[in-house]
This record gives C-alpha cells, structure tokens and sequence, in this order.
C-alpha cells in the first residue's frame, strides 16, 4: 500500500509546531470513524492519540521553551503524526477491497506508526518541562502502552488471505471456490451480499488497481491482477450475459472435433494422460502420484533413464499442466455442445442413447462446476425440462439430479429453470411419484426456493403444498427432512400460509410434538426453532397448544432437546402478543430455572437469556390502560438475574442488560429502578461502562441512563469518579452506536449538579465535546431529537450561576446563540433545557454589565459611544455579560410561552423575568412589552398549571406598579384575576386582589385581603 513519506518540519516556532501537531491529532481521531475498514484498529489509535492532546496543549499553554531537545521531538512527533495522518485517510476514501487485501500491510503500517510516536513522546525533556506529576506519569503509561501495542489482522481476514494464496496456486479451482470467496470478503468489509453490490466494489477494486499501475506500482500491480483473476470467476464478477460471450467466444473457436492428447501428457509409468505433473532431478516428467508411490517402495532411480534420483526433489511442471487443462478444456466444451441433438430427438425408441447422454452428461457435472456453467450456457434447461414428461423413470431421476447439479450455487441457471413455462409445474409432478423421485424432486426444488421468484412459484403449484406436507410425514427420513426444510422456507409468504392451514400442516406439526417419538419430538422442535414464520403464523402455532409440549421438552428433555425447545420459545416470543400471553402460562419460572443453573452449558443458557429478552420486549409493548403483566415479580428473581451479570459471559451480559432496558421502559418500570438501585446495579454499570465489548458497553451505558433519571442521589455520588467521567466523555466523543452517545449524554444531564463532578467535566473538555452535538443538530433533524434533548441538558449543568467561570467557559464556547436558536426549532424539552440555560445566565448579566468609559478631550472628535444596554444600563455582550437582549433572545423566550408544554413555558418565563429584576423593573417591562411578552402571561393567569399561574401572577403585580403598563394591559388581566380570586389558592387570591384593588377594580377593604 503507497503510503507517501513526509518531510521532516522546518524550523518553525515550537508553539505553532504544537498547534498543528494537536490539529492533526484532532484530525486522526474523526478520520478513524470514517474509515471503511480496521475501525477498531484505528480506534485504538486515536484513543492512544487523544491521551496525548492535553499534554500538547498544556506544553502551548504554558508556552514551552525553544530549546533544542524540545523542538526536535516536536518536530518529530509532528512528523509521525502526519504520516498517521496520512494512512488514516488513504483508508477513508480506498475501495474496500483492496483495503482488505492489504490488511496485513495496513496492520504494519499502523503498529510502526503507533510506535514511531511512541518513540518520539519518549524525546520530550519531560524533567526539564513545568508540568504537573500526574501529567508526566499519564505521557509515560501512554508511551509504555503505544510501545507494547500490537495491531494483527483479524481470523476472518486471515482466512480470506489464505484462501487467495491457495487459490493463485491452484489454477483449476472453480467458481463455488471464488463464490464462496467472495460472501467472505463481502462479510468481511461489510457490503451487501447482493450480485450488483458486489460487481460495483468488484469494478472498484479492479480501478485501484490501474491506479497502482499509474504509480507504477508494478509489483503491487502484478498480485492484484492475480487476485483479479481469481475472483472473476465468480457469478458475482460479471453479468450471465458477460459470461455467456466470453464462452461462445471461445468455443466457437474450437472446431467440431476432440482432438488426440499430445504424448508428452501422458505419464510414462501409468500410461494415462496426467492431472499433476512434476518434473524430478532427471528432468523427466511424470504424474506426481505415480512417482510418489515409486519412490515409496524404495525405487531412487528414473523409471526411464535409470539415473540416480534426488527423491525430495519434485517440481511442479506448470507449463505442462496448463496445456494439459486447455486440451481438456476443449475437448470438454466440444461434447457438451455435440450432446444436445441427441437429447432433443425425443423418440422412445432413441431413450437407452438419451439416457446414456444424460449419464455422461451427469458424469461431467460431478466432475467441476466449469462444465456445469458450460451445461447452461448451451441452453440444456430447457430440453431437460422437457424431458421430465418422459414415461421413463430412471431418465426423470436422471434429469431431477442433473438440474439440481445445475441450479446449486448459480442464481444463473435458477433464473433460466423461472423462464421456461410450466417448469415448476413439471418438477412437483415427481413429488408424487416413487420414493427416489420424490427424494430429487424435493432436493431440487429445496435448491430453487433460493431463488424469491421460484419460491413464490413453488407455492402456487397446485397441490405441492399438500405433496410436502404429505411427504414430512412420511418414512423416508431424509424426503421427510428436505420437504419439512421446504414447507419452512415457503412459509414466508401468507399466501403458502393459507395453503399450509387447508393441508392440516400446523396440526400435523403440533400432533408430531405430542405423540411422536423422541427423534420426531426433536425434529419438530428443530422445525420450530429454525422456521422464519410470520408474525400471524407464530401467533396461530402459540394459540393451537404448541407451548405445552415444548415446555414439558425444556422441564424434562435431554440438554440437546432443552437447547431446540428453548430455541423455538425463542422463535414464537419475538412477537409481543406471543410473549405475553407465555408469560401468564408460566413460561418464566422453568427458564429462570435453567439460566440460574450454572450446569446448563453455556450455548442452552445463551437461548435462554434471550428469549426472557424477548418476553422482556414484550411486557415494554403493553397498553397503560390494561392491567399490566410483570416479568419478574419476586424480588429475588431481580437479584439473582442481574447477578450474573458479573458471572457469565458476553453474549448473556448482554441480553441480561437488554431484558432490564426493557424492563425499565414497561409499566413496572419504577419498580424494577428501585430494585436494581437496591442490588447496586449502579456500581456494575459503572464498570461495564469501560468494557472491551462494544455491544455490553453500550447496553450497559443505556441502562444506567434510565437508573441516573430520577434516581437516588447519595447512591450516585459515592460512585461517580472523575476517570469514569473522562470514559463517558470518550464514549460520547467515538460511539458509532447514537443510542450509546444519546444515553451517554443522559447520564451527564441527569447527574446531580454537584460541584465537583462539573469540575471534573470541565476538566477533562466536556463543554466543547456536548456543544459540538448542539451545533450538528441546529437544524432540527428528527431524527437526532433524543441526542439534542441530552446534549441542551447536559450543558445546563455550566451555566448554574453559582460559579461564573464555568459561565465564561460554556460562553466562549459560543453556546448562548446555539440556545436561541433552539428556541425556536427544539422540542418543547429542549426549549425547557435551554430556556433554564439563559435564564441562569441572564441571572449574572446585571453584575457582569459595565459602564462605558468616560469621554475625554472635544468629545466632536473622539469616537462615538457605545451604545448601552436597554435593560442593564451598561455596555453587554454575549460572551462578557450574556445579555439576553444583546443575544436577541428575548422574542423567541416570548415564542416559547405558546408552547402546549408547561415546563417549557415555566422555563422560558423564568428567563423573561429576570429583565425585571429589582431596580430593573422599568426597563426591562419596556423590553418585554415591545417583545408582546405581557399578554401571554396574562393568559397564563388561567393555565391549568399552578407555577405559571403564581409566577405570572406575581409578575404582573410588579410590572402593574408601572401607570403605562397598568392601564395598557389592566383591562384585559381583569377576568383572569376576578377568576383567581375565586378558585385560586389563599395567596393567589390574595395576590389578585391586591392587583385589582390597585386596577380600581376592588376597594382597599375588600374581604379578599
């Protein structure tokens, strides 16, 4: 892989070299989330990279020191970091392919890299520098652990790797090889396992290679085009019609006739044309098995010559070979083609002949699937569909195996079976007849139901859904198997459904699980838990009785015949009205029972946890106004479940936390929070916050979101550290999972506004981290609207005028128009977050306000003044004082007040309201009444809403002190107030009286004071 090299850095001042060595570090750790391949390897580079970054800004900070030591490993780091730089965004925009096959030099790449800064970190004069002790001992444990690092291509990488070389090596090997091949690399790079997928990343690839041949990378050039060729031969590396040119192209060049084999392929010892020749020390050629087995009877000298022979010395003959295969090739092709005249005859007279072909035919068919594309490409489909009307048993059968020779991996020949009329039609006609017909019947018709347009075909034949049924119970176990697979893979259509019903299938199937013996209970356990049935189908098997039998598999089965049964629980629970209803049948108690018990093997205990995942789904699915079903209703059962959290292994850790992440969104959620607190869930999230496994992290992130929300403080405080905050910040910085990062920035926002831990925030960057999610979802995505709900409230918890520097901090971050703005495109939440926000900044304006200064000399010719602020009277800005006029967020606080959401409301009349504090009473009313903010909070006078009625109130009494307000807006208030003093509380009414007494509406002495 071309990686430029990067020239060493002038001499530039170290300041600006720290500056663009932290710009390219920032760089790396977001270009690491987009590469397209080794995410988590370049994960574990920027994770190292973004420990460095507050050592580098401390050193600018500071203003480091020119010397000389320091700036050469400045320069240094600067120059790996570069090179990073560099191989981190080759990865970005490279097809994937070529980036797989160069995973072991990217590998390499990545470890040098990795170690290259950690070498350089190791040149900083860390002794001589004024940093703090912690900071040192974190660069050492960073430059120990990048030194030590290790980058390895994954198995399946490897596996892939392998299977290239050993197939450059092995000329011959056929398409299923380069088919197979080529899902791997599919699965492996993450692209769809979809012909036109993967033809697209195919032509891709083969560009990257011209490109390579541009750089004149030659022998880069020269392995690619070896793995080209190898993966051409798969469906997927060109079209049917592609293929089919290429072949006439060919054959059409052959002639008519076979030709003689040359001598020199024949083998001297055996006399037969060679399959691996190999040239001993003599320089004579013979077939490798044949020599073998000479030497290994003790002979060591040439069979032809009688000289001497080096017997480890056998080389293979590639030329030899290559003309050997052409030769076979050719004469293969030309009897393909010359057979069809002799099939297509159909005389009964003519059937031993045609049989006969159809043997040799057959013959070529086991021998590799070349011949097998050559058979379709010469159009035999459909002359061997015909034969199938033939009064000749063994050529049906003969001509059902040659079909299913053909149509087993090649969506190709599949797709000519759908073209010719009524071939369908023909096949299940044999499911009808004797008992080795209906066997390759079966068999072939199992191989076409992979095709989605033959499988619907399938199930329209009349009366092959009855054939199948009729054959899954019959005595030829392997007919039985195959036609129990078909029915199961036809079921994903209702329309097979409906068939399934009229053939008795479902019953057929439940009586089976009954009455049968232990290998058919087995089977149909199997059916059960492999079936991908539809919704209703797992619905009408629950309701015909299916749950009985299987429960008396899992209480009194062998564990294999536990493992199927809980696996077809696990396949009928994945619908909610399914899952329900085996939860009042007692579904619960025997799988508690068998994932508490640490003798069940580990693979039945995995089924286990999650279909009660499953069951947990369902319970979160319930209608409020039903009486609700409870999963877990002994207490104990709580305990002991999220007990083994800590006692098994990944898969269970994760579906144990996917059951109570359920559990904690349906109606008995307030119970299981409190359950879990008692158990100390907490402290175990806590700690799987920093877990390896991805999965188990996130999960274990979302549900500690749902016991923080509300949940107890002191139990929160004695767990929260500030290194698990740093890793919460981490998480939300590189999740590529949004869940995780919303749930993440849920934690933070739900956190008691304790001092220290906003501390600790602060510390470790956790302003610019949440406003950097502000900013990105500015345009009200829907999408993104839980992650912009957390982030608005997260950051609440830095602007709490307590401490004006975290103000001033969350201020430069330029937050405070991102806040007005959310005003108006946020959800009523995020306006409630954000209307709390500028409330409590407004809170500090008045003291950070400040007088302009005074004019000296002819005031006619020195600048005009600033213009001051209408409500705090001194000169205010956004970032110095956080005024909320100079914001202009004063109009849409006022918009916010036509929110349906009273907290929303409350919030953003709290923030209006602080413009009339004290002895700004007058101002301030004059801004509000130019904003239109006076009449909603008379209309609030009659909200639903206790707070806005009393706040309002309130307001209004102050802002009525004012003659021009009073007679403004005293006529409309009047209403709202004589209703107050009627059905609002004492002081409301007491309040509304002494502001009607003070409307003239209401003497002085009235009763109401």
């Amino acid at each position: 892989m071309a990686i430029d090299i990067v020239s060493s850095a002038s001499a530039v001042p170290a300041s600006e070299l720290l500056s663009q060595t932290i710009e390219g570090i920032l760089e790396i750790i977001v270009s690491a989330n987009n590469v397209l391949f080794k995410k988590e390897s370049f994960s574990q580079l920027a994770a190292y990279l973004d420990r460095i970054v507050p050592v580098l800004k401390e050193l600018r900070r500071k203003g480091a020191s020119n010397s000389e030591s320091l700036n050469n490993a400045i320069e240094a780091l600067n120059r790996e970091i570069k090179a990073a730089k560099q191989l981190t965004l080759e990865c970005t925009k490279r097809n994937k392919v070529y980036l797989l096959m160069n995973c072991r030099a990217i590998d390499k790449h990545l470890e040098d890299a990795t170690r290259e800064i950690s070498r350089a970190l190791s040149l900083f004069p860390l002794t001589s520098l004024d940093l703090s002790s912690s900071i040192i001992e974190e660069i050492g444990e960073v430059q120990d652990s990048m030194q030590r690092a290790e980058f390895r291509a994954a198995i399946a990488e490897e596996q892939i790797m392998d299977k290239i070389e050993s197939g450059i090596q092995e000329r011959n090997v056929d398409r299923s090889y380069a088919n197979n091949l080529l899902v791997l690399i599919a699965e492996a790079v993450g692209i769809p396992n979809e012909r036109s997928a993967l033809k697209k990343e195919f032509e891709d690839f083969k560009s990257e290679i011209e490109n390579a041949r541009l750089r004149k990378d030659m022998a880069e050039a020269i392995q690619m085009d070896q793995i080209i060729s190898l993966l051409e031969r798969a469906d997927a590396a060109s079209s049917p019609k592609e293929r089919e040119i290429k072949y006439f192209t060919k054959r059409n060049s052959l002639g008519s006739q076979p030709l003689e084999p040359l001598q020199s392929f024949y083998c001297p010892i055996t006399r037969d044309v060679m399959m691996d020749p190999v040239e001993t020390s003599s320089g004579q050629t013979f077939e490798r098995s044949a020599i073998e087995k000479w030497f290994a009877e003790g002979n060591n000298l040439c069979p032809l010559t009688m000289t001497p022979l080096d017997t480890s010395v056998l080389r293979p003959n590639k030329k030899l070979r290559q003309s050997i295969e052409e030769w076979r090739d050719r004469n293969t092709m030309i009897t393909i083609a010359s057979m069809k005249e002799k099939l297509m005859s159909g005389e009964e007279e003519e059937e031993e002949e045609v049989l006969h072909c159809l043997e040799q035919l057959m013959e070529l068919c086991k021998q590799r699937d070349a011949h097998r594309e050559w058979v379709v490409l010469e159009n035999y489909i459909p002359i061997l569909i015909q034969l199938l009307a033939s009064r000749n048993r063994d050529l049906r059968n003969q001509v059902l195996a040659i079909l299913h020779y053909l149509s087993k991996d090649s969506d190709d020949a599949k797709e000519r079976v759908a073209k010719v009329d009524n071939a369908i039609d023909s096949i299940v006609r044999s499911l009808g007849r004797r008992v080795e017909e209906r066997r390759l019947a079966v068999t072939l018709l199992l191989e076409l139901s992979k095709c989605d347009l033959l499988r619907d075909c399938i199930g329209k034949v009349q009366g092959c859904i009855l054939l199948l049924v009729t054959m899954s119970s019959g005595d030829d176990n392997q007919s039985a198997r195959d036609a129990e697979e078909l029915l199961e893979i036809l079921s994903f259509s209702d329309l097979n459904i409906i068939q399934m019903a009229r053939a008795n299938y479902f019953k057929h199937l439940l009586q089976r699980l009954f009455e049968g013996s232990e290998d058919i209970k087995m089977t149909m356990a199997t059916t059960l838990s492999d079936m991908e049935l539809t919704d209703h189908n797992k619905v009408v098997l629950l309701e015909g009785g299916v749950l009985a039998p299987l429960l008396h598999l899992v209480s009194h089965g062998d564990i294999e015949m536990k493992t199927v049964a809980v696996r077809a629980l696990r396949n009928l629970s994945s619908v909610p009205r399914n899952g329900l209803q085996m939860i009042r049948e007692g579904v619960v108690e025997p799988l508690l029972d068998l994932l508490l018990r640490h003798s069940s093997s580990s693979s039945l205990r995995g089924q286990v946890a999650a279909t009660i995942m499953h069951l947990a789904l369902s319970t979160a699915s319930q209608d409020c106004s039903e009486t609700p079903i409870t999963l877990l209703e002994p207490e104990e059962d709580i305990f002991r479940l999220f007990s083994l959290i800590t006692l098994t292994g990944p898969e269970i850790q994760q579906s144990i936390l996917q059951i109570f992440l359920a559990l904690c969104q349906s109606p008995s959620a307030a119970d299981i929070k409190t359950k879990l607190t008692q158990c100390s869930a907490i402290q175990v999230l806590v700690q799987l916050c920093e877990h390896n496994d991805k999965k188990i992290r996130s999960n274990a992130v979302k549900l500690l979101c749902c016991l923080v929300k509300d949940g107890d403080e002191a139990t929160i405080l004695e767990l929260v550290g500030q290194k698990w905050l740093e890793t919460l910040l981490r998480i939300i910085q590189t999740s590529d999972d949004e869940e995780e990062t919303t749930s993440a920035l849920g934690i933070i926002s739900d956190l008691p506004e304790n001092p220290p831990i906003t501390e600790w925030l602060l510390g470790a960057g956790g302003i610019p981290i949440i406003v950097s999610f502000l900013q990105r979802g500015r345009h009200n995505d829907s999408h993104k609207v839980p992650l912009l709900e957390n982030a608005v409230g997260a950051i609440c918890r830095f602007t709490d005028p307590i401490n004006l520097e975290w103000q001033k901090r969350a201020a430069e971050a330029d937050i405070i128009p991102v806040l007005v703005h959310l005003l108006d495109y946020g959800t009523a939440l995020t306006k409630k977050y954000a209307a709390i926000s500028l409330c409590r900044f407004s809170q500090s304006s008045p003291r950070l306000s400040h007088s302009g200064p005074k004019r000296k000399g002819f005031w006619c010719l020195s600048a005009p003044p600033e213009t001051s602020c209408p409500v705090h009277g001194g000169i205010c800005s956004i970032e110095s004082s956080f005024c909320l006029v100079e914001a202009d967020a004063v109009r849409p606080l006022v918009r916010a007040l036509g929110e349906s959401d009273p907290q929303a409301c409350e919030a953003s009349l709290d923030a209006l309201l602080t413009l009339i504090e004290g002895e700004r009473l007058q101002s301030g009313s004059k801004v509000l009444a130019e904003a239109n903010a006076i009449q909603p909070m008379i209309k609030f006078l009659g909200s639903p809403s206790l707070m806005l009625q009393e706040k309002s109130l309130s307001a209004l009494e102050r802002i009525f002190r004012l003659p021009e307000y009073k007679q403004k807006y005293g006529p409309s208030a009047q209403m709202p107030l004589v209703d107050l003093t009627q059905r609002g509380n004492s002081s409301m009414k007491s309040l509304s009286a002494r502001i009607l007494a003070h409307l003239n509406v209401l003497h002085d002495q009235s009763s109401y004071f």
